[in-house]
C-alpha cells in the first residue's frame, strides 16, 4: 500500500503527466454529459428498454455507456467510426488504390483518415435512421415525425463526430488512445450499476456468499484475460557484425515478439456482428416456416449451445483471417535480411518466412481457442443465474477492451515515470569524461 501511494505521488509530481491526466478527466466528463442529453422531440418518460435486454443492441448500449437506451445525441457513440475504419482496412486488401495509400507513409495516412471520416458520416446517417425507425417508439415522439427524423439524424451525426473529436483530443492532450478510451469509459460507466444490481438480486435471494464467489470468479477471469493479452512468443533474432563508418558494431541478439492474441478484440466484433444476421433474416419468415422460427429462436438466444458453437467457430476463423492480414512473414523475413539479421539455425529468405509462418500457426490456434472461450464466458455466466449486465463483464468485447485500454494506459504512465527517473540521474551532475579526469 505504501508503494502504491508513493507511485501516485510520483505520478502527480510530473507536471506534464498531471496535466494530461486532468485533461483526460475533463474530456471524459464532457463525454458523459453528452451521453445523457436526449434527442429533441423525444419524451424520455415514454422510452422503454430500447435494447430489448440482449443481443447486438445490448452490446452496443454497453459500449456507449447507456447512451443508446437513453436516446441520446451520442446514442451511436464512436461505433460508426469503428465500422468505417474496419471497412477501409479491408478495402486495403481488395483495392490497389487503398493498398497504395497504406504504403505512402504520412501523406497516405492523412488521405485514409479523410476517407474514413467521410465514410463515418455515411455510416452514421444509415445507422442513425435505422436506429430511430426501429427503436424509438412512435408514442415517444412529440413533434412531426418527418422533422424529428431529419433533425435527429443530423444530431446523431454531430454526436458521433463530437465523440471522434473528443477521442482525438484525449490522444493529443491526454493519456492513452482516445478512441479506445471513449469506448472503455462507456463500458466502465455500467460496471457499478451491474455490481449493485447483481448484489441486490443475490441478497434478495438469500445468497450473499454466492455473490462473493461471483466476484472472485470475475477477478480470475480478468487475470486470465490479462495473461492472454500479454502472452508473447519471442523468436530470437541474431544480427551480424556490421561496419558503420570507421566503427564496427558488435552483433546483438534481439527478439521478434509474436503475441498470442495478435488480432485483439476484432474477431469477437466481427463474429458478434454476423451472429445478428441469422435471427434477423429468419425473423421475416418465422410465421411461414417452422425452420425459420426455430433458427430465429435459437440464434436470438445468446445462451443456446447452437449460438455459442457457431459463435466460437466464427471467432476462430476470423482470428486466423485477421492474423493473416496483420502479419506478413515474407515482409518480416525480407526486413530481417536487409538489416543483417537471421534466426539461429534458419536460413535467411524463404526458409525464415516459412519458419515465422509455422510459429504463427502454432500460436494462433490456441490463441483463437482461448479467445473463443472468453467470448462465450458471458453466456456461461448467464446460465448460472447472473443478471445479463453483470454477466457481460465476464468476457466478450467488454472485458477485452477494458483490459487492453488499461494496460496501454498503464504502459504510457510507466514510460513517463521512467523518463522522470532518467531526468533525476542527469540532474545529479554531468558525467565527467575521461579527458577531464586526466586534467
Amino acid at each position: 500500500m505504501k508503494k502504491f501511494i508513493t507511485t501516485l505521488k510520483n505520478i502527480w509530481s510530473i507536471e506534464e503527466l498531471r496535466n494530461r491526466i486532468l485533461a483526460t478527466f475533463f474530456i471524459i466528463v464532457v463525454f458523459r454529459i453528452g451521453s445523457h442529453i436526449t434527442l429533441p422531440g423525444v419524451d424520455p418518460t415514454r422510452l422503454a428498454d430500447l435494447t430489448g435486454g440482449n443481443g447486438l443492441l445490448g452490446l452496443l448500449d454497453t459500449l456507449v455507456g447507456g447512451a443508446f437506451s437513453n436516446a441520446s445525441v451520442m446514442a451511436l457513440g464512436i461505433m460508426p467510426y469503428i465500422s468505417a475504419s474496419i471497412a477501409v482496412q479491408l478495402l486495403g486488401l481488395a483495392l490497389p488504390y487503398f493498398s497504395k495509400l497504406q504504403k505512402e507513409g504520412e501523406s497516405g495516412r492523412k488521405k485514409l483518415n479523410q476517407i474514413t471520416r467521410w465514410l463515418t458520416i455515411a455510416v452514421t446517417i444509415t445507422q442513425g435512421f435505422a436506429y430511430l425507425k426501429s427503436t424509438i417508439p412512435t408514442d415517444a415522439i412529440m413533434i412531426s415525425q418527418g422533422l424529428f427524423y431529419v433533425s435527429s439524424v443530423i444530431l446523431l451525426v454531430g454526436g458521433t463526430m463530437m465523440c471522434l473529436w473528443l477521442g482525438e483530443r484525449i490522444t493529443e492532450k491526454g493519456i492513452g488512445n482516445g478512441i479506445s478510451m471513449i469506448i472503455m469509459i462507456g463500458i466502465v460507466s455500467r460496471f457499478p450499476g451491474a455490481i449493485i444490481g447483481e448484489g441486490r438480486a443475490r441478497i434478495a435471494d438469500g445468497q450473499p456468499l454466492y455473490f462473493i464467489l461471483e466476484l472472485v470468479v470475475l477477478f480470475l477471469v480478468v487475470v486470465f484475460a490479462v495473461a492472454m493479452t500479454q502472452a508473447v512468443r519471442r523468436v530470437p533474432v541474431q544480427y551480424a557484425k556490421q561496419i558503420v563508418g570507421n566503427k564496427t558494431v558488435t552483433g546483438q541478439r534481439q527478439y521478434l515478439p509474436l503475441k498470442l492474441n495478435i488480432s485483439g478484440v476484432m474477431p469477437i466484433i466481427f463474429g458478434q456482428a454476423l451472429m445478428f444476421v441469422p435471427s434477423f433474416i429468419a425473423g421475416y419468415f418465422a410465421e411461414k416456416s417452422d425452420t425459420a422460427q426455430y433458427i430465429a429462436t435459437v440464434f436470438g438466444d445468446f445462451t443456446s449451445w447452437q449460438y455459442n458453437l457457431t459463435y466460437a467457430i466464427l471467432i476462430i476463423a476470423f482470428t486466423f483471417f485477421y492474423t493473416a492480414i496483420s502479419i506478413n512473414p515474407n515482409q518480416i523475413a525480407d526486413d530481417m535480411k536487409r538489416g543483417g539479421g537471421f534466426i539461429p539455425g534458419i536460413k535467411p529468405g524463404q526458409a525464415t518466412s516459412d519458419f515465422i509462418a509455422q510459429v504463427l500457426d502454432r500460436i494462433t490456434l490456441p490463441g483463437a481457442i482461448l479467445l473463443a472461450c472468453i467470448a462465450i464466458f458471458p453466456a456461461i455466466a448467464s446460465l448460472f443465474g447472473m443478471t445479463q449486465l453483470f454477466a457481460s463483464f465476464f468476457g466478450g468485447t467488454s472485458l477485452l477492451i477494458l483490459v487492453g485500454v488499461v494496460l496501454d494506459t498503464l504502459q504510457q504512465i510507466e514510460s513517463y515515470l521512467l523518463m522522470k527517473r532518467m531526468e533525476g540521474l542527469m540532474e545529479s551532475g554531468r558525467i565527467v569524461g575521461r579527458e577531464e579526469l586526466v586534467k
